[in-house]
Protein backbone atom coordinates (compact mmCIF):
# COMPACT_ATOMS: atom_id res chain seq x y z
CA UNK A 1 0.00 0.00 0.00
CA UNK A 2 1.40 3.43 -0.98
CA UNK A 3 1.47 6.28 1.54
CA UNK A 4 0.37 9.69 0.36
CA UNK A 5 2.49 12.78 1.05
CA UNK A 6 0.40 13.84 4.06
CA UNK A 7 0.77 10.43 5.69
CA UNK A 8 4.52 10.43 5.02
CA UNK A 9 4.83 13.87 6.56
CA UNK A 10 2.91 12.77 9.66
CA UNK A 11 5.07 9.66 10.00
CA UNK A 12 8.22 11.80 9.69
CA UNK A 13 7.01 14.19 12.39
CA UNK A 14 6.26 11.33 14.77
CA UNK A 15 9.70 9.81 14.16
CA UNK A 16 11.43 13.16 14.63
CA UNK A 17 9.55 13.82 17.88
CA UNK A 18 10.42 10.34 19.10
CA UNK A 19 14.11 10.86 18.36
CA UNK A 20 14.08 14.24 20.05
CA UNK A 21 12.49 12.70 23.13
CA UNK A 22 15.24 10.08 23.27
CA UNK A 23 17.87 12.81 23.16
CA UNK A 24 16.22 14.89 25.89
CA UNK A 25 16.61 14.39 29.63
CA UNK A 26 13.36 15.08 31.47
CA UNK A 27 13.79 16.62 34.92
CA UNK A 28 11.50 17.67 37.75
CA UNK A 29 13.06 20.32 39.92
CA UNK A 30 12.36 22.86 42.62
CA UNK A 31 11.37 26.41 41.74
CA UNK A 32 14.61 27.88 43.09
CA UNK A 33 16.86 26.24 40.49
CA UNK A 34 14.53 27.67 37.84
CA UNK A 35 13.62 31.09 39.31
CA UNK A 36 17.22 31.99 39.97
CA UNK A 37 18.15 31.31 36.35
CA UNK A 38 20.59 28.53 37.28
CA UNK A 39 19.12 25.96 34.89
CA UNK A 40 18.89 28.46 32.04
CA UNK A 41 22.59 29.07 32.69
CA UNK A 42 23.56 25.39 32.88
CA UNK A 43 21.36 23.83 30.17
CA UNK A 44 23.20 25.25 27.11
CA UNK A 45 26.54 24.21 28.60
CA UNK A 46 25.22 20.70 29.28
CA UNK A 47 23.94 20.50 25.69
CA UNK A 48 27.26 21.71 24.29
CA UNK A 49 29.35 19.28 26.35
CA UNK A 50 27.17 16.16 26.19
CA UNK A 51 24.87 16.61 23.18
CA UNK A 52 21.85 16.10 25.44
CA UNK A 53 18.98 18.56 25.74
CA UNK A 54 17.79 19.26 29.26
CA UNK A 55 14.05 19.82 29.72
CA UNK A 56 12.53 20.53 33.10
CA UNK A 57 9.38 21.23 35.06
CA UNK A 58 9.84 23.56 38.04
CA UNK A 59 7.53 22.90 40.97
CA UNK A 60 7.68 22.28 44.69
CA UNK A 61 9.88 19.41 45.78
CA UNK A 62 6.84 17.46 47.02
CA UNK A 63 5.24 17.59 43.58
CA UNK A 64 8.58 16.83 41.93
CA UNK A 65 8.88 13.66 44.00
CA UNK A 66 5.35 12.68 42.95
CA UNK A 67 6.30 13.21 39.31
CA UNK A 68 9.23 10.87 39.87
CA UNK A 69 7.02 8.27 41.54
CA UNK A 70 4.60 8.54 38.62
CA UNK A 71 7.43 7.88 36.12
CA UNK A 72 6.91 11.28 34.46
CA UNK A 73 10.60 12.28 34.49
CA UNK A 74 14.04 10.71 34.34
CA UNK A 75 15.69 12.62 37.18
CA UNK A 76 14.97 14.94 40.11
CA UNK A 77 16.95 18.01 41.22
CA UNK A 78 15.46 18.88 44.60
CA UNK A 79 16.17 20.07 48.15
CA UNK A 80 14.37 18.07 50.80
CA UNK A 81 16.94 15.49 52.00
CA UNK A 82 14.67 13.54 54.35
CA UNK A 83 11.99 13.15 51.66
CA UNK A 84 14.61 12.28 49.05
CA UNK A 85 16.10 9.54 51.23
CA UNK A 86 12.63 8.15 51.88
CA UNK A 87 12.03 8.20 48.10
CA UNK A 88 15.24 6.23 47.50
CA UNK A 89 14.58 3.81 50.35
CA UNK A 90 11.15 3.07 48.85
CA UNK A 91 12.89 1.90 45.67
CA UNK A 92 11.52 4.75 43.52
CA UNK A 93 14.87 6.48 43.18
CA UNK A 94 18.53 5.54 42.91
CA UNK A 95 21.94 7.18 42.78
CA UNK A 96 21.21 10.22 44.97
CA UNK A 97 24.12 12.65 44.77
CA UNK A 98 24.47 15.96 46.54
CA UNK A 99 25.30 18.85 44.22
CA UNK A 100 25.27 22.20 46.01
CA UNK A 101 23.81 24.13 48.91
CA UNK A 102 22.77 27.53 50.11
CA UNK A 103 20.79 28.50 53.18
CA UNK A 104 17.31 29.57 54.14
CA UNK A 105 16.65 33.03 55.51
CA UNK A 106 13.63 34.65 57.14
CA UNK A 107 12.84 37.99 55.54
CA UNK A 108 10.45 40.74 56.53
CA UNK A 109 9.66 44.44 56.21
CA UNK A 110 12.62 46.77 56.62
CA UNK A 111 10.88 48.31 59.65
CA UNK A 112 10.69 44.81 61.21
CA UNK A 113 7.37 45.40 63.06
CA UNK A 114 7.69 42.13 65.06
CA UNK A 115 11.25 43.08 66.14
CA UNK A 116 12.82 39.72 65.30
CA UNK A 117 16.04 40.98 63.73
CA UNK A 118 19.01 38.81 64.73
CA UNK A 119 16.96 36.23 66.65
CA UNK A 120 17.28 32.49 66.26
CA UNK A 121 14.68 30.91 63.95
CA UNK A 122 12.76 29.47 66.93
CA UNK A 123 12.68 32.76 68.83
CA UNK A 124 11.71 34.70 65.72
CA UNK A 125 8.81 32.41 64.85
CA UNK A 126 7.51 32.50 68.43
CA UNK A 127 7.65 36.30 68.38
CA UNK A 128 5.91 36.46 64.99
CA UNK A 129 3.15 34.26 66.42
CA UNK A 130 2.84 36.37 69.58
CA UNK A 131 2.65 39.59 67.56
CA UNK A 132 0.32 38.00 65.00
CA UNK A 133 2.52 39.55 62.34
CA UNK A 134 1.62 38.59 58.78
CA UNK A 135 3.59 35.54 57.65
CA UNK A 136 3.45 34.25 54.11
CA UNK A 137 4.10 30.53 53.67
CA UNK A 138 4.35 28.74 50.35
CA UNK A 139 2.01 26.09 51.74
CA UNK A 140 2.78 23.84 48.78
CA UNK A 141 4.80 20.95 50.27
CA UNK A 142 7.91 22.33 48.58
CA UNK A 143 11.36 21.87 50.09
CA UNK A 144 11.12 25.39 51.50
CA UNK A 145 7.67 24.70 52.94
CA UNK A 146 8.89 21.44 54.48
CA UNK A 147 11.78 23.27 56.15
CA UNK A 148 9.49 26.04 57.40
CA UNK A 149 7.11 23.51 58.98
CA UNK A 150 10.05 21.76 60.66
CA UNK A 151 11.14 25.10 62.14
CA UNK A 152 7.71 25.75 63.63
CA UNK A 153 7.92 22.29 65.24
CA UNK A 154 11.43 22.99 66.50
CA UNK A 155 10.11 26.21 68.03
CA UNK A 156 7.47 24.09 69.78
CA UNK A 157 4.74 26.02 67.98
CA UNK A 158 1.96 24.24 66.11
CA UNK A 159 1.99 25.31 62.47
CA UNK A 160 -0.55 28.17 62.54
CA UNK A 161 -2.26 27.14 59.32
CA UNK A 162 -5.70 28.30 60.50
CA UNK A 163 -4.58 31.69 61.82
CA UNK A 164 -5.65 34.76 59.83
CA UNK A 165 -2.16 36.26 59.96
CA UNK A 166 -0.64 33.08 58.46
CA UNK A 167 -1.18 33.06 54.70
CA UNK A 168 -0.54 29.93 52.63
CA UNK A 169 -0.01 31.19 49.10
CA UNK A 170 0.23 27.91 47.20
CA UNK A 171 2.64 29.80 44.93
CA UNK A 172 6.31 29.72 44.03
CA UNK A 173 8.92 31.57 46.05
CA UNK A 174 9.20 34.77 44.03
CA UNK A 175 5.44 35.29 43.98
CA UNK A 176 5.23 34.53 47.69
CA UNK A 177 7.91 37.14 48.40
CA UNK A 178 5.99 39.68 46.34
CA UNK A 179 2.84 38.96 48.33
CA UNK A 180 4.71 39.32 51.62
CA UNK A 181 6.12 42.64 50.46
CA UNK A 182 2.69 43.95 49.46
CA UNK A 183 1.22 43.11 52.88
CA UNK A 184 4.27 44.04 55.01
CA UNK A 185 4.67 40.43 56.07
CA UNK A 186 7.42 37.95 56.83
CA UNK A 187 8.38 34.87 54.85
CA UNK A 188 11.09 32.25 54.53
CA UNK A 189 13.08 31.75 51.35
CA UNK A 190 16.25 30.14 50.13
CA UNK A 191 19.05 32.68 49.75
CA UNK A 192 19.46 32.12 46.01
CA UNK A 193 15.88 33.14 45.30
CA UNK A 194 16.24 36.05 47.73
CA UNK A 195 19.24 37.36 45.79
CA UNK A 196 17.25 37.01 42.57
CA UNK A 197 14.36 38.90 44.18
CA UNK A 198 16.68 41.71 45.28
CA UNK A 199 18.13 41.96 41.78
CA UNK A 200 14.63 42.36 40.36
CA UNK A 201 13.40 44.91 42.90
CA UNK A 202 16.48 47.09 43.20
CA UNK A 203 15.75 50.31 45.08
CA UNK A 204 12.05 49.40 45.28
CA UNK A 205 12.73 46.47 47.61
CA UNK A 206 10.83 46.94 50.90
CA UNK A 207 12.15 43.74 52.51
CA UNK A 208 15.32 42.67 54.31
CA UNK A 209 16.82 39.54 55.87
CA UNK A 210 15.95 39.41 59.56
CA UNK A 211 17.06 35.88 60.51
CA UNK A 212 20.05 34.01 59.07
CA UNK A 213 23.11 31.99 59.93
CA UNK A 214 21.61 29.28 62.13
CA UNK A 215 22.79 25.76 61.30
CA UNK A 216 19.15 24.62 61.05
CA UNK A 217 18.80 26.81 57.94
CA UNK A 218 21.23 24.76 55.84
CA UNK A 219 19.72 23.93 52.44
CA UNK A 220 21.13 20.98 50.50
CA UNK A 221 20.31 20.31 46.82
CA UNK A 222 20.73 16.84 45.30
CA UNK A 223 19.92 14.88 42.17
CA UNK A 224 18.08 11.54 42.25
CA UNK A 225 17.67 9.20 39.28
CA UNK A 226 14.30 7.50 38.83
CA UNK A 227 14.60 3.74 39.20
CA UNK A 228 14.05 1.99 35.86
CA UNK A 229 13.03 -1.15 37.73
CA UNK A 230 9.96 0.82 38.85
CA UNK A 231 9.53 2.92 35.70
CA UNK A 232 10.33 1.11 32.46
CA UNK A 233 9.87 4.25 30.36
CA UNK A 234 12.58 6.37 32.01
CA UNK A 235 16.07 6.93 30.62
CA UNK A 236 18.67 6.17 33.33
CA UNK A 237 21.52 6.47 30.83
CA UNK A 238 20.84 10.15 30.25
CA UNK A 239 20.22 10.63 33.97
CA UNK A 240 23.65 9.13 34.65
CA UNK A 241 25.21 11.46 32.07
CA UNK A 242 23.70 14.46 33.87
CA UNK A 243 24.66 13.20 37.32
CA UNK A 244 28.29 12.67 36.32
CA UNK A 245 28.33 16.05 34.61
CA UNK A 246 26.75 18.06 37.46
CA UNK A 247 29.14 16.69 40.10
CA UNK A 248 32.27 17.01 37.91
CA UNK A 249 34.81 19.63 39.10
CA UNK A 250 34.39 21.72 35.94
CA UNK A 251 30.61 22.00 36.37
CA UNK A 252 30.95 22.57 40.09
CA UNK A 253 33.11 25.59 39.31
CA UNK A 254 30.49 26.75 36.79
CA UNK A 255 27.90 26.64 39.58
CA UNK A 256 30.22 28.57 41.89
CA UNK A 257 30.67 31.22 39.19
CA UNK A 258 26.90 31.78 38.88
CA UNK A 259 26.39 35.07 40.69
CA UNK A 260 23.98 37.99 40.98
CA UNK A 261 24.68 41.29 42.74
CA UNK A 262 28.21 39.93 43.16
CA UNK A 263 26.88 37.19 45.43
CA UNK A 264 26.97 33.41 45.00
CA UNK A 265 23.48 31.92 44.76
CA UNK A 266 24.63 28.33 45.32
CA UNK A 267 27.79 26.76 46.71
CA UNK A 268 28.91 23.47 45.11
CA UNK A 269 29.60 20.56 47.47
CA UNK A 270 29.53 17.38 45.40
CA UNK A 271 31.60 14.50 46.76
CA UNK A 272 31.86 16.15 50.19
Amino acid sequence: MKLNKLTLLAATLVLTTSLQAKDALMMATTTSTDNTGLLDYLAPIFKSETGTTLKWVATGTGKALKMGANCDVDILFVHAPASEKKFVNSGAGVDRKQVMYNDFVIVGPKKDPAHVMGMTPSSALKKIQEEKANFFSRGDNSGTNKKEISLWKKADVATPDTAKWYVQTGQGMLRTLNMASEKSGYSMTDRGTWIKYMSQKGDKNTMKVVVEGDKSLFNQYSVVTINKAKCSNVNPKLAKVFTKWIVAPKTQKTIADFRLLNQALFIPNANK
